[in-house]
């Protein structure tokens, strides 16, 4: 791209973000300083896909593991080097200091907190992973340097949304949380209210103030400077505030991804940028605008729809659902995962799950152990989101207790690493970690249900003893990686299409881009043993048939296909 053509680029949505906020002559200064920003960015033009069939990503803290006398950042690279060698990719949430919510109400963005160790650790692990950082760019801390600025003398003007009376909270607004939206402040003994989207304790940006945005600019060149090789934005969907609308997804919202995405692909050319939006599925596909947005955008219905399916083996929502999910265009992907440090969200199903089944499904998790976490609609409290470990999950089905509990558990990843997209898995999900009520108990946080931070030796002890369910896991989980990161037909744009299956299966075709390699995936999501007609699936009779999980041939075309509970087919006619 010519340089004349990106600041043309850049001046359009300059242009289109600040239309109603920005006077005409400072718009050459914002333009001079986004060059002067990324001056001596180095970039690379890499002609090879952004990702493939091989990418995995490993979401975790930089404390979900720790040794004594030791930095979490140096314990986390010697467990990922030990025994994460299968994953590319490492989402380090965040690793800053904070002041709540688990690292998301940061109090600077250019420090790590002291406990996991120093911006030398962080590139050290970028030696041999690509990192992805958290960008919290909706909100900070009520202690960063900038809001306490503000309360003493109403420096840093405009950096927050501000107002003499407090936020009209109409059923317009949409929130996350059931907190009220203002925070009553004091400036110099006079009276202020704040807009606080999620908590008090995470105060709002205003990017109606171009300032904030060359505020976090800086703060991208910072983070690549430092080895990130992705950057996810944190609960961006909430960005731009308008009253007498929905406040989320806003146009100018979508204006800013565009301008970051602009920016990193002129001056950088690899970095990846993903969007963090536990929104319902139509309106997150909107951010992968055309082409021109997020790169990625978590795949935030499949987890529950997933679950959902094995708890009440009945693929009928997953499969209508699958059927009508577009498939990304080339340099977009999903990112599919089934749970993450939050909660299993329920936003995300709305549309797709009828309001008794999802009243049905809460109250199943709730007998689980699970808790559950509020937001506002309409005036009342409505579950946001179900917070339990995916292990307590699936320990139990609708017709009760059974000894299948790891089958479920490894059908869930078997499903997960045969969709469409880049897998991702949570730390905890590699060891099958369960609820851990003394660290709620302790943080008084229903997340923390699903954020235990394990003492490494004993983990080690665990993952070295066969005879552990942790062993058990990871050990499968594992196996189905490395088999998968060799199939074609599992590139993250690989065609898909859904099989028409009995509802207690749940099938997908996957094809190559060189369709040289056809995969079926089929899972039996039941307790029984089932079995299902081969010609059900059409298999192409002058092809040879292997399964993929067992490399077992299929001899005849015609026969029957016979499932223990819990078990899937990778059936394809290319064997690796």
């Amino acid at each position: 791209m010519q340089k004349s053509f990106f600041n043309h680029k850049i001046k359009m949505y300059i242009n289109s973000i600040y239309s109603e906020e920005i006077e005409s002559d400072t718009l050459s200064k914002i333009l001079i300083d986004i060059n002067e920003i990324f001056k001596g960015a180095k970039r690379i033009d890499n002609t090879e896909s952004l990702w493939s069939e091989e990418d995995f990503l490993l979401i975790t803290y930089a404390d979900s593991i720790k040794k004594e006398q030791q930095k979490n950042l140096k314990t986390l690279y010697d467990f990922l080097c030990e025994y994460c060698q299968e994953f590319k990719l490492i989402h380090i949430l965040p690793f800053f200091p904070f002041s709540s919510d688990d690292g998301f109400a940061v109090t600077n963005y250019k420090q790590i907190n002291d406990e996991h160790g120093t911006w030398s650790d962080i590139r050290e692990i970028g030696t041999s992973f690509s990192i992805m950082m958290d960008l919290v760019i909706n909100h900070c801390s009520s202690q960063h340097e900038l809001f306490k600025a503000f309360l003493k003398d109403k420096s840093n003007k405009d950096f927050f949304i501000q107002s003499k009376k407090k936020f009209t909270e109409n059923k317009k607004i949409v929130r996350p949380r059931n907190s009220s939206l203002s925070k009553k402040i004091d400036i110099n003994g006079e009276k202020f209210y704040v807009w606080c989207t999620f908590s008090h304790d995470q105060i709002d940006f205003n990017f109606k103030n171009p300032k904030v945005l060359i505020y976090f600019l800086r703060i991208i060149k910072f983070y690549i400077d430092n080895k990130a090789k992705a950057l996810r934005l944190d609960a961006v969907a909430f960005l731009w505030k308008k009253l007498g609308t929905r406040c989320i997804n806003l146009p100018e919202t979508h204006d800013i991804i565009r301008l970051i995405r602009l920016i990193i692909e002129y001056y950088y050319g690899d970095i990846l940028l993903i969007t963090e939006t536990n929104i319902p599925s139509h309106e997150n596909l909107s951010y992968f605008g055309n082409n021109n947005e997020a790169h990625c955008i978590y795949n935030f219905s499949l987890a529950p729809l997933l679950i959902h399916s094995i708890i009440s083996a009945n693929s009928f929502y997953l499969k209508k659902w699958s059927r009508g999910m577009p498939p990304a265009q080339e340099n977009n992907a999903y990112l599919n995962f089934l749970s993450t440090h939050d909660g299993i969200g329920m936003r995300p199903l709305e549309g797709i799950l009828p309001e008794n089944e999802v009243n049905k499904y809460i109250n199943f998790l709730k007998n689980q152990g699970a808790l559950l976490t509020h937001r506002k609609l309409n005036g009342k409290d409505s579950v946001y989101e179900v917070n339990i470990t995916l292990s307590n999950a699936l320990m139990e089905t609708y017709t009760g207790k059974d000894n299948h509990h790891l089958k479920r558990f490894i059908l869930a990843h078997t499903i997960l690493f045969s969709m469409e997209g880049i897998p991702a898995v949570y730390i905890q999900n590699l060891f099958g970690t369960e609820n851990d009520y003394k660290k709620v108990k302790k943080t008084k946080i229903n997340r923390s249900i699903n954020r235990k931070n394990w003492d490494y030796n004993l983990l080690v002890s665990k993952l070295k003893n066969k005879a552990t369910k942790n062993n058990k896991l990871f050990s499968a989980i594992n196996k189905i990686i490395s088999l998968r990161k060799k199939q074609a037909a599992f590139h993250p744009n690989a065609t898909q299409f859904t099989l028409q299956l009995d509802d207690e299966f749940f099938g997908i075709w996957r094809q190559s881009i060189d369709r040289s390699q056809s995969i079926f995936c089929i899972s039996n999501l039941s307790n029984k043993k089932k079995r299902i007609s081969l010609l059900d699936i059409n298999l192409i009779s002058t092809n040879k048939w292997f399964d993929i999980l067992t490399t077992k041939k299929i001899k005849k075309i015609d026969d029957f296909l016979f499932f223990q509970p819990y078990q899937t087919y990778w059936i394809t006619n290319k064997l690796c």
